[in-house]
């Protein structure tokens, strides 16, 4: 089973991309704080969330944000321009959630449609 639950603060903000299909692409750091004491610290975990998701999620948060991501780990590698093979760990984003901002002057924002909005 490859299921990861985060809940960490955006180190910027989330960067919006396309596809050459147009799908949309959001790649985003969370900074995720590790256990109190001889071990405290943040792990810093790259995630990339697709489509609707990629979205909203560039749409409606920031640097300091803190947001819940529910995915799984994905290993890939590449080659640069200059040959050289680089590895990569990401979290790819199933489902989301936002816990709020650092901003106490941000008012919550409201992602889902009105009544009215729904097909049924």
């Amino acid at each position: 089973m490859n299921k990861v639950i985060l809940i960490g603060r955006l180190t910027k903000d989330p960067e919006l991309r396309h596809t050459q299909s147009e799908n949309a692409v959001a790649a985003f750091t969370l900074a995720v704080d590790r256990a109190y004491g001889k071990d405290a610290g943040a792990d810093f975990i790259p995630c990339v969330a697709w489509k609707q998701a990629a979205e909203t999620i560039t749409r409606y948060t920031r640097k300091g944000n803190l947001l819940a991501v529910v995915g799984r780990m994905q290993f890939r590698k590449y080659n640069k321009k200059d040959g050289t093979e680089v590895k990569v760990c990401e979290v790819i984003v199933d489902d989301f959630q936002f816990l709020g901002s650092n901003d106490k002057n941000q008012a919550p924002v409201d992602v889902y449609p009105d009544d009215e909005d729904l097909p049924f």
